[in-house]
């Protein structure tokens, strides 16, 4: 009701600005990701071999260097 008797109103305040991530902070992040992936993959990647083990025969025979 300012502008019926003469006042002016105020001027609007302009946005907030939004906070900035720093370089440090984007790789720390990226940093905890891949952590967090490499950790979570678990045993299942290190077991190369079913539950009745390895089931082929094992290479026995050396190598013969050609010419001797």
């Amino acid at each position: 009701m300012g502008g019926l008797f003469g006042g002016s109103q105020p001027a609007p305040l302009p946005p907030p600005v939004p906070p900035s991530r720093s370089d440090a902070d984007i790789q720390s992040a990226a940093l905890e990701a891949r952590q967090r992936r490499a950790a979570a993959t678990g045993r299942s990647e290190t077991i190369l071999t079913s539950g009745q083990g390895v089931t082929e025969d094992a290479n026995t025979t050396t190598k013969k260097l050609l010419g001797s």
